[in-house]
């Protein structure tokens, strides 16, 4: 018998319950319209579960590919856990074997801060949370961890062992104004002494075969130092992360024989090609043969895709979603699609900085079934890809709307917290009746509209370039203003998408301004500056608005109470401000200008009112919702008939959190 599956199956009785009991915990059975959300909370964070409508509905090739490209997202899962940090897996297989041998008192306040600290690692893929970048800090003694390490008879020492408890590698990323970013940011896509002057002049000294279809270069490599000579590791078969790659490529050749078309046949070729060679240029194939491949029910994201990570933003995370058309939703907001360029023409932007053919831009509504690596445990609500602007430009891109992602969050919270920071009823009466619409519409319009508007001046170097660290937070904001514009317009409702465009529209700006002014600090620890890259645009979009709309009192600030409130008292003004910065984040983004982006970032998105935070965390302290929350992913077990040939896919709802990522580890560990 294989020794993977005779340790999977120790690893049923390690937990708390039986593999062979049917009435175990592992799973749900209630998948009703009463389907419940949430499984765990713990720490600043809430574990949910979301729904997959129509899984029953799908053939069984449709099925089979799920699974697949789903397995394919799995076995690079530890890809992702290195490349946040270097010690990553080492500390995650120290702290899991300690959890599965422990047998000393599980009923200690230490032991019960062990098991967050775990779970905590878990959902942040490292040692560093996934959204603020700072080091996880163990709320138990290195004296009791010591303990646990020599009762468990866990090997565990050396540096990654001190890093748990010192002051080294505090930030995953750091990108403060004034500091080398690279050197400083522990992340595991340079080697500890690479410098940001170090990845300047590397890339400057490479020459682009086609300068007008610009490789995305270091988006799939390590860069590192050997006898004082920078060398790029590339991931590929026989380069970094081989191991995995060789599990990632074997399940995309078993989609690629179940694929629904030629087109998507053809694009998940490639990808296995550029898996085997590190190729770039494949890698740009693949993304327009992706892009291409718009029919079928399923589709997928797979490889290293989102910079965000990177403090300079050249490098891709590993991460996949696969996903499964939601046809009616899909019909609904393809209008968008359809009319991208009336809203490109219609913009606030320059005319020289609008394209005049804004091409393939296709948006769907889908229903995720399976995610991993930079999308899992957390992940987004909307997606569009490709990132390389010559793509978009010449070739489109998609934009999907994670339906059953954003239905868990809708239906996994309470109305508490929305009273507390609404200034009156009326604020409160519109998200209420629209807050779930005017979000969709909201995401819809930063996909579609947002990331496909606007074009690069000629001559004008990329983003990643040009504005280097503020790269990912200005193409968010721009985004985000596009939608801002354009969810308080009648057009969505004369494009049959909403009833009442104005109090969709009213709903949309009073919670973006509640979020970027104040509720989305309930994610900060008191004293931070903001960092990750979609809080600073809200925040500098929030607080540009509110300065230059204080002569006509567009935004009030309201202090009663002792509380903290915004008002908006005009929002037909509000729209022209939104335009206007669309209009100058546009222009920064098209003429490359960094020190514009620079002012416009560290004036108004990264610094916080320490007052205003403090009475904003305690206002908070009632409400027992986690700021942050995630997910576990249904599980997926192949049915086989005699001859071992799969007859169906279950699809099964999980309950446990520790189940599942003491699963994953064992199943998909192939870099441990």
């Amino acid at each position: 018998m294989n020794i993977r599956l005779i340790f999977h199956l120790l690893l049923c009785s390690v937990i708390i319950y039986s593999c062979n009991d049917k009435d175990n915990n592992y799973y749900i059975t209630n998948t009703s319209k009463d389907f419940v959300h949430n499984v765990d909370q713990f720490a600043d964070l809430a574990i949910l579960r979301y729904q997959v409508p129509g899984w029953d509905e799908l053939t069984l090739k449709e099925k089979k590919l799920v699974y697949y490209l789903t397995q394919a997202g799995l076995a690079g899962r530890d890809i992702f856990w290195d490349q946040k940090y270097r010690h990553n897996i080492e500390i995650r297989v120290a702290l899991e074997n300690i959890y599965k041998n422990f047998s000393g008192d599980k009923s200690s306040e230490d032991w019960k801060e062990f098991e967050i600290y775990l779970k905590r690692v878990w959902f942040s893929n490292g040692i560093h949370h996934h959204y603020s970048n700072d080091k996880i800090k163990p709320n138990f003694t290195i004296e009791y961890f010591n303990k646990l390490i020599e009762s468990t008879n866990t090997d565990f020492k050396g540096e990654a062992y001190d890093v748990i408890f010192n002051d080294a590698d505090t930030k995953m990323v750091n990108k403060s104004k004034g500091v080398d970013n690279v050197l400083e940011s522990a992340v595991n896509f340079y080697g500890p002494d690479v410098t940001a002057s170090d990845v300047t002049n590397f890339y400057s000294n490479l020459s682009q075969p086609d300068p007008e279809k610009p490789l995305s270069f270091g988006l799939n490599s390590k860069l590192v130092k050997e006898n004082g000579e920078l060398k790029e590791l590339v991931y590929k078969l026989d380069g970094l992360y081989g191991n995995a790659i060789k599990e990632i490529i074997k399940w995309l050749k078993l989609a690629t024989e179940v694929a629904e078309n030629e087109k998507q046949a053809e694009a998940l070729k490639i990808l296995v090609k550029f898996y085997e060679t590190g190729d770039l240029k494949l890698w740009d194939d693949y993304c327009v043969a992706w892009t291409k491949a718009t029919d079928g029910n399923i589709d997928y994201i797979n490889g290293f895709v989102e910079v965000y990570n990177d403090p300079i933003g050249l490098r891709g995370s590993f991460e996949t979603i696969v996903q499964i058309n939601d046809f009616d939703m899909s019909r609904k907001m393809s209008v968008l699609s359809e009319n991208a360029q009336w809203f490109e023409e219609n913009s606030t932007i320059m005319e020289e900085h609008k394209k005049p053919n804004v091409v393939g831009v296709s948006y769907k509504t889908v229903n995720v079934a399976g995610e991993s690596g930079d999308a899992s445990p957390s992940t987004p609500i909307g997606v569009n890809l490709p990132n390389a602007n010559w793509i978009r430009a010449n070739v489109g891109s998609k934009s999907v709307s994670l339906g059953n992602i954003k239905s868990a969050y809708n239906n996994s919270g309470s109305s508490g917290r929305l009273k507390e920071f609404v200034n009156d009823d009326e604020e409160y009466r519109l998200e209420i009746k629209y807050g779930a619409l005017s979000d969709d519409m909201h995401t819809a319009l930063h996909e579609v509209i947002g990331h496909a508007s606007g074009q690069l001046n000629p001559g004008v170097g990329s983003p990643s370039e040009t504005l280097k660290t503020y790269r990912s937070t200005l193409e968010e904001g721009r985004a985000d203003l596009l939608a801002l514009y354009y969810i308080y317009d009648p057009i969505i409702q004369d494009l049959g998408l909403v009833e009442n465009w104005k109090e969709v529209g009213m709903t949309s700006y009073d919670g973006y301004i509640r979020n970027g002014m104040m509720t989305q600090l309930i994610r900060l620890n008191l004293g931070d500056y903001v960092e990750q890259a979609h809080m600073r645009n809200r925040k500098w979009v929030c607080e540009w608005v509110y300065e230059n709309g204080k002569s006509d009192n567009v935004i009030e600030k309201i202090v009663r109470d002792g509380k903290t409130y915004f008002n908006i008292n005009d929002y037909e003004k509000l729209r022209v401000l939104f335009g206007q910065l669309l209009r100058e984040t546009q222009r920064i983004k098209s003429e490359g200008d960094y020190d514009a982006a620079e002012k416009l970032v560290e004036k108004y998105g990264v610094k916080v009112d320490y007052n205003l935070h403090n009475e904003i965390l305690s206002r908070n302290q009632k409400f027992k919702g986690a700021p942050y929350s995630g997910f576990v992913n249904p599980e997926l077990v192949p049915i086989y008939d005699r001859d071992e040939k799969i007859i169906d896919i279950e699809l099964k709802y999980v309950n446990s959190f520790e189940y599942q990522m003491l699963n994953y580890s064992e199943k998909f560990g192939f870099l441990e």
